[in-house]
């Protein structure tokens, strides 16, 4: 991509004021039409919000984008309705065994609310702070449960797929459980063995690091510096890794965007987090002290890849590895193009990152700022047409989301050979998470983090 050096912020404070013009009339009008009965929405087909069977994983981003319209206009009605729906609906995500999204349900909502209290944004009483705490202290101690062993004695939280499976994905669900853990919990075992939450955030870090990121070290054939695999597989009979996989990307030995998105702000939130955390309290779980070098490096990698590997506008297509890739000439030096008869490309993807390399940049200061131009050049796309989504009929609120490419679920116009113009719940969420952070910049209002103030 081409990195605009110029771009500040509030450089985009009026698309931020017409994104959220857009956003409110559209979430109000998802609120009005989609009956809960069909479940929850994942992406939109002919503009309009369907549902898809696999996990329900994106119920939080849904009311997270209500929660976040209030967090950025103000607007009573929005926070209302993401406090009810959040109190109405999301008890079974707390206590959910059966997921890695704990990060992406739990904290989108509960935490969100959590978070704005703590802000003195709401008027909650004492008993409402203690219930959003409750629900964020067993959403962390039920997703550290899902724990698989490795044989050095570490282990991870395993994927929807079973304890062999370790999705680049889940790092945002460390989110969870490092938020218990802040709140004073741990997760209880057999003969009552307690176990740290923050120890068991710290090794899947530094394990995702090791099996799912790549640093140009000669690891396989494949290790090119940043380059992220969605999947790694292990033995669980002896705790060995195997190999690695995939199950939205196009290989095991390219990068599906999204989950090289999940992993450079995953790990730039959990940079921010960890550099906020008392010495105290980082002593217990980084005895050797190179816990924050990791999580820089890994950030960086990963944001360096992203860069290099993504069109001039900041837009990247699904997989880095895409087949119909060859056949688009020179695609990375000319902005993404939605509508092509060869490979999608996923706004998602951008709207995830975009984040990372901002908060990356704040991080390294000075030395940050190539990373933090980034992001803004990323939401500058974003924020605008072809990728805002200005008609009123059309649900989504950023276009040019897809799903998953391998499984052929996303609607391709009639005539067409690749899916374009339709949006995602995630994304949805993510756009509005980057908008925010960014009107608090513009504005200077208190910084955004998943962990808010003391």
């Amino acid at each position: 991509m081409i990195i605009d050096n110029k771009l500040r912020a509030p450089h985009l404070a009026e698309a931020l004021d017409a994104f959220f013009g857009l956003a409110g009339k559209k979430i109000a009008r998802l609120q009005r039409e989609w009956d809960p009965a069909r479940g929850t929405p994942v992406f939109t087909e002919r503009g309009k919000y369907t549902t898809r069977g696999w996990t329900e994983w994106t119920r939080g981003f849904l009311y997270g984008c209500q929660i976040l319209q209030f967090d950025a206009t103000g607007d009573e009605r929005f926070l209302a309705m993401g406090r009810e729906n959040t109190i109405a609906s999301m008890a079974p995500h707390v206590s959910h065994t059966g997921v890695h999204d704990h990060g992406f349900n739990n904290v989108s909502t509960y935490g969100n609310l959590r978070r704005l209290a703590l802000e003195g944004r709401t008027d909650e009483s004492p008993d409402a702070l203690s219930f959003y705490a409750l629900a964020l202290k067993v959403s962390g101690a039920v997703q550290a449960a899902r724990w698989t062993e490795l044989a050095d004695g570490t282990g991870f939280i395993h994927s929807f797929n079973g304890p062999h499976s370790l999705f680049s994905d889940t790092v945002r669900s460390c989110r969870s459980l490092v938020l218990a853990d802040r709140l004073g919990h741990c997760l209880m075992g057999e003969n009552d063995r307690a176990f740290n939450l923050l120890d068991r955030a710290v090794q899947h870090l530094r394990n995702t690091a090791r099996y799912n990121v790549y640093f140009g070290e000669g690891r396989d054939g494949y290790d090119v510096r940043g380059r992220v695999v969605h999947e790694s597989i292990f033995n669980t009979a002896d705790g060995h890794y195997r190999c690695p996989s995939t199950q939205q990307g196009y290989s095991p030995f390219s990068t599906w965007t999204r989950g090289l998105a999940w992993i450079i702000t995953g790990y730039a939130e959990q940079l921010e987090f960890f550099d906020a955390l008392s010495s105290g309290d980082l002593a217990r779980v980084d005895p050797e002290n190179d816990l924050r070098a990791l999580l820089l490096e890994t950030a960086r990698a990963t944001a360096d890849f992203y860069i290099e590997n993504t069109s001039i506008d900041g837009i990247p297509y699904w997989d880095t590895g895409a087949p119909g890739l060859a056949r688009m000439g020179d695609y990375l030096d000319r902005p993404a193009e939605p509508d092509n008869p060869h490979e999608p490309v996923d706004s998602s993807a951008a709207a995830i990152a975009a984040q990372g390399l901002l908060r990356l940049g704040r991080c390294l200061g000075s030395k940050g700022r190539r990373y933090r131009r980034a992001g803004l050049t990323v939401a500058k796309t974003l924020f605008a047409p072809p990728y805002l989504s200005e008609s009123p009929r059309h649900h989504g609120l950023i276009l040019h989301s897809v799903y998953h490419r391998p499984n052929g679920w996303d609607y391709i116009p009639k005539g067409k050979k690749v899916p374009f113009g339709e949006s995602s719940m995630w994304g949805d969420y993510h756009a509005m998470e980057l908008a925010v952070y960014l009107q608090r910049e513009i504005t200077d209002g208190p910084y955004l983090t998943f962990f808010g103030p003391p």
